[in-house]
């Protein structure tokens, strides 16, 4: 799954990562390796809402 297959909306993205972190018990690089996305892309994507990846607590914050 590339992120053209993600969810469009950012706000989406952020509410679908987040719990797949929490609910598969991933951090986030595994999860850019199941769906075979870039770390800049999703990073990019989440901070121009204002979210940030916070390792301690594997979710974006």
């Amino acid at each position: 799954m590339a992120l053209e297959s993600l969810p469009k909306d950012n706000m989406m993205l952020l509410s679908f990562i987040n719990t797949r972190l929490r609910d598969d018990g991933i951090d986030l690089d595994s999860f850019l390796r199941q769906f075979d996305v870039s770390k800049k892309d999703v990073t990019d994507r989440l901070d121009s809402i204002g979210y940030t990846y916070n390792v301690e607590l594997n979710r974006f914050v």
